[in-house]
């Protein structure tokens, strides 16, 4: 089943549960898959990993958005953000630990024989595509400037 259908279902199991946040942030993921296959003028659906890229893009939106509220005392607009970020989680992949993301990132690093900072794009890149939906690129960055300095 596809990424869609899944979150079509999602959608109608919402709404008959009454479900608000999930409605909201399933009506989110909808949108935003709807512009991007609108928005490319392409005629043939989006691949997985441009779908899981979407996914992964809304969830940093509501958790930083949810980090500012909070740094603002505004604990009643954190919440739902954080609530909606968790729905759309459900349809990422299951991330992987650092120690996990470290391995692939020390292979990566051996593979390519890169030294420091110079190649940390060429690192970033492979690594970024061997992990897609797996791991944040804020989490790989960090990862790869500490192995490479």
């Amino acid at each position: 089943m596809s990424l869609q259908q899944d979150i079509m279902t999602a959608l109608k199991a919402a709404m008959k549960s009454k479900d608000q946040t999930a409605l909201t942030a399933l009506r989110a993921v909808k949108s935003a898959i709807l512009l991007a296959q609108t928005e490319s003028g392409a005629k043939e659906d989006l691949t997985e990993e441009q779908e899981l890229k979407i996914l992964q893009k809304l969830v940093k939106q509501r958790k930083d958005s949810a980090a500012i509220f909070l740094e603002q005392d505004r604990k009643d607009l954190a919440l739902p953000e954080i609530d909606e970020a968790e729905v759309i989680s459900q349809f990422l992949p299951e991330a992987l630990s650092e120690e996990e993301i470290e391995k692939v990132v020390v292979a990566v690093i051996e593979q390519t024989g890169a030294e420091g900072m110079k190649d940390m794009g060429k690192v970033m890149g492979m690594v970024s595509k061997e992990l897609a939906g797996q791991a944040d690129g804020k989490t790989i960055s960090n990862i790869v400037k500490a192995k490479l300095s």
